[in-house]
This record gives C-alpha cells, sequence and structure tokens, in this order.
C-alpha cells in the first residue's frame, strides 16, 4: 500500500517530521511520497494513488494551510484513510474531524503510524481515534531523499552578505517546562524525549553530504538535557568542524548553564533563539516563564561575554498589554542594543489561545476572552487597554510594509518605535547608535515564531 506523507509549513525547514515517519514506514514496507507544499505544488499523482495520507501538523500556520488544502486533496482521493498528526494535531481533533480526519495523533507517533499503516494494508478495515503518544521510543535516522533539495529551503543569512544552506534536526522532542502560553505543554504535559545521539549525528551526516553547511537543532528547549546537549555539540564540531549550527534554550538554562555558552560558540554555535516573551515580571509570571526581566539582561550579559549571539523571540500583544508597556520593551531592546538581533516579526505578535492552553487556566481570562474562533483554531481575546489592539494592528502593518520593501530590521524598529512613541503621546528621541563592539547578527531568511495568519503566497500554493 502506498503512504502520502503531506507537510504545510515549518517555518522554513527540511522538516524532521515528515522525514522521521517516512523511514520508519519505508521500513514497514510502504511506499512512501512526501510533499511539501512549503515549497513545491501538490503531486496529484502520489495522492491519488495513496490508500493513507497522513498531513502532519508543527504549528498554527501548518493547521491552517492543511485546512486549506484538503478540499483538493480529498477531490483527488476521497477514498483513502486521512490521518493528522504533530503538536496541533489532538488539540484541534474536533475540527479535524469536521474535516474528515479518521485518525489523530501526537506526540511520539512513528509507531502508531506503521501499525496504522499494516492495519490498513491487511484489510482491515478503517481505524480511527485520537491519541497522544508519550512512549519512548529508539529513533531511526530520518529518510529525507523524498523530500525537496536543502536549497529550496530557508537559508542563514550571515549578515555580512554571505549566505549559508541550511539543514535541520532534533535532538529532543518534548519539554519538561510548563509555560501556560507553550503549544508543546498540551501534548507532553512535561515530558520529554532524548532523540539518540548516533541518530542525530547520522541525520547531520546526510544533510550535509546534500550541501548543508549550517544545522538548525529544533528542539524546544536544547537544554532540557544538558549533558546530552554538550556531548552531541562537541561529537558534531569533531565531525564537522566547518558547519555552524544555532539552538533554541530558555533564558533559565541560559543562566543555570553559563558555564557551558562559550563551549556552545567554541563549537560552532552561531546564535541562540530564547523565547523571552515578555519584559513585564507580573506577565512573566502569568505566564509561568520562569525568568524575570532581570534575568534576561542577564542572560544577554552572560552571551555576550561567552561570544554568542542571542535572538530573543517575545509574544508582546496580549490580555495585559498597554502601549506604554510595549514602548518599555522596544525601549530595553535598544538600550540592549539588540535591535538587529529581533525579527520584526516579534514586535507585532499577538498571543494564540489555542483549546488546551493553560492560559486558560488563569481566572481572570474569563474578562478578556470572546469565543472561540473555529477557522483561526483559537479563543478571541481583547486587551484590557483598548489602544493595545490599535497599536498592535499598526506595528503588524508597519513590520508587513518594512518587509514588502526589504528595509533592514534597524530600520523596521525606527518605524515601530516611533508607533509606539505616539501611542503614548510622547516626543520620539533617536534610538540609540549601534554599540561600537557590535558585530552581524546571523539570521535565517524565515523569521522564528509560533503562529501567524497563512500569507496571501502561501494559501495560493496549497
Amino acid at each position: 500500500m502506498k503512504v502520502c506523507l503531506i507537510t504545510t509549513y515549518e517555518l522554513g525547514h527540511q522538516p524532521f517530521g515528515v522525514a522521521s515517519p517516512a523511514r520508519w514506514l519505508g521500513d514497514a514496507g510502504a511506499e512512501v511520497a512526501c510533499i511539501d507544499l512549503a515549497v513545491d505544488c501538490l503531486d496529484e499523482d502520489a495522492v491519488r494513488q495513496a490508500g493513507l495520507i497522513a498531513i502532519y501538523l508543527p504549528m498554527h500556520t501548518a493547521t491552517r494551510l492543511a485546512a486549506a488544502a484538503l478540499p483538493n486533496i480529498r477531490a483527488i482521493n476521497p477514498g483513502a484513510h486521512l490521518a493528522f498528526y504533530g503538536l496541533y494535531a489532538t488539540v484541534n481533533a474536533a475540527y479535524l474531524r469536521e474535516l474528515g480526519g479518521q485518525t489523530i495523533l501526537s506526540g511520539e507517533v512513528e509507531a502508531s503510524l506503521v501499525r496504522l499503516y499494516r492495519h490498513l494494508a491487511e484489510g482491515q478495515g478503517t481505524q480511527g481515534g485520537d491519541r497522544v503518544v508519550l512512549t519512548k521510543q529508539r529513533f531511526r535516522v530520518p529518510k529525507r531523499s523524498g523530500l525537496p533539495d536543502l536549497n529550496r529551503y530557508a537559508t542563514l543569512n550571515m549578515g555580512d552578505g554571505r549566505t549559508k544552506t541550511v539543514g535541520y534536526t532534533e535532538a529532543t522532542r518534548g519539554c519538561k517546562h510548563l509555560c501556560r502560553h507553550c503549544p508543546v505543554v498540551p501534548v507532553y504535559q512535561g515530558r520529554f524525549f532524548v532523540v539518540e545521539r548516533d541518530v542525530v549525528l547520522a541525520d547531520v551526516r546526510q544533510q550535509v553530504e546534500a550541501g548543508a553547511e549550517h544545522v538548525t537543532f529544533g528542539d524546544p528547549d536544547f537544554f532540557n538535557g544538558p549533558s546530552h546537549a554538550m556531548r552531541l555539540v562537541e561529537a558534531f564540531h569533531a565531525e564537522f568542524p566547518n558547519v555552524s549550527y544555532d539552538a533554541t534554550i530558555k533564558v533559565e538554562h541560559l543562566l543555570a548553564q553559563r558555564n557551558k555558552l562559550r563551549r556552545l560558540a567554541e563549537t560552532g554555535c552561531l546564535f541562540v533563539t530564547t523565547a523571552v516573551e515578555e519584559v513585564d515580571d507580573a506577565v512573566l509570571a502569568k505566564l509561568d516563564k520562569g525568568h524575570t526581566r532581570a534575568d534576561f539582561v542577564e542572560s544577554v550579559e552572560s552571551a555576550r561575554a561567552a561570544g554568542l549571539t542571542l535572538s530573543p523571540t517575545f509574544i508582546p500583544f496580549h490580555p495585559w498589554t498597554t502601549p506604554t508597556g510595549f514602548l518599555d520593551l522596544l525601549a530595553l531592546l535598544a538600550e540592549l542594543d539588540l535591535m538587529e538581533n529581533v525579527a520584526p516579526v516579534q514586535l507585532a505578535i499577538r498571543l494564540l489561545i489555542p483549546q488546551g492552553s493553560r492560559i486558560l487556566e488563569l481566572a481572570e481570562m474569563e474578562r478578556y476572552l470572546g469565543g472561540f474562533d473555529a477557522e483561526k483554531l483559537s479563543y478571541t481575546w481583547a486587551s484590557a487597554d483598548p489602544r493595545a489592539d490599535e497599536l498592535q494592528a499598526k506595528v503588524c502593518e508597519a513590520v508587513q510594509q518594512g518587509e514588502r520593501e526589504g528595509v533592514g530590521r534597524r530600520a523596521i524598529f525606527q518605524r515601530v518605535w516611533h508607533l509606539a512613541h505616539d501611542a503614548c503621546g510622547r516626543t520620539v528621541p533617536p534610538i540609540p547608535p549601534a554599540r561600537a563592539d557590535s558585530r552581524p547578527v546571523p539570521a535565517m531568511s524565515e523569521p522564528w515564531y509560533c503562529c501567524a495568519e497563512p500569507t496571501v503566497e502561501q494559501l495560493a500554493r496549497v
């Protein structure tokens, strides 16, 4: 029986979440076709011939795009068993059922997909159900040969005119933390699973052979298992001394493991993404982030001292945002000389509240929440200060306009700086100049963010 694995979007990466089950299913005897709608149009023959179509949903945008693509997929092959899997599958199970989903899986799904394939291939009828799988498994080296070439995905801009071809892998899945806003939490509930070092290195090896010059470790938190992470990067650097990498690490881990930061830089780490989210301590407590404003400032200083670049991410617009609070965030970024380090989209992001979010545990949310928007897969909400909602719309437009025009991060920051001061009724001072010791900031051509409205271009492709 033929299987068709479909992905719609994963931040410009060649997806581990398709390559891994492709290996497992192939080992079980399936003829597997992989379609990445982020870079390719739909392969109608592959869809038509499949007895099982499994759609990967790693994030909010991917889920929205999958819903847009589904009518075409079902028109081509209405008889295939339709499965959805990934982080955003089971939390949206009711919606996906309405779209025709028969099997819905999240967590450690590879073995479950194999069981589903065998059940269908043996003609035992359909096997449906929703299931979060948190059973430890022995990982296998992902099969990437069926995916588009790496040079068709996002590149790394070095900040000095050079670019690098980027590979992507994962050293762990899940997360041991319970941040209220995080989409990992409803599925993994504080658990994480280690991908064996030999598997990670073999996956890196095949991508380097395919042209990767830089590798993104896409773990929700690379330092969930710091010993595993450090042994991995030591082996990585020994085998691939000319290949750089990046990873995502929590602020609290950057401080607790600060003695490891210099070694990260020495083994080729160009930058670390860290989910700061806010700089107001009261809001950080509501989000259960595990760090404070002072911790963030300290982490910036520690990273700089170690020769490591930080790329902070934020959720600047949430029910507690005020124009003054947003301006305070901008002022701190300017003071810390992080204007080039922060992707402009991070200045415009509005909190997403999907079903199952721990944000809903806060009793005070009742005063901000509207109804659940099934199409957008999130609860509607309004800020306590209506001026914040107006400001967010203006910031979003300024960021999108700046990116369309191709102006740099500092120029976009300055436009947002003006908007924030205007919203607060304050005179606009000049933004501080770059520090004398500032260096070019490497950044992905596809910026890191958890959720956004699908673009016109993305919708046209699906």
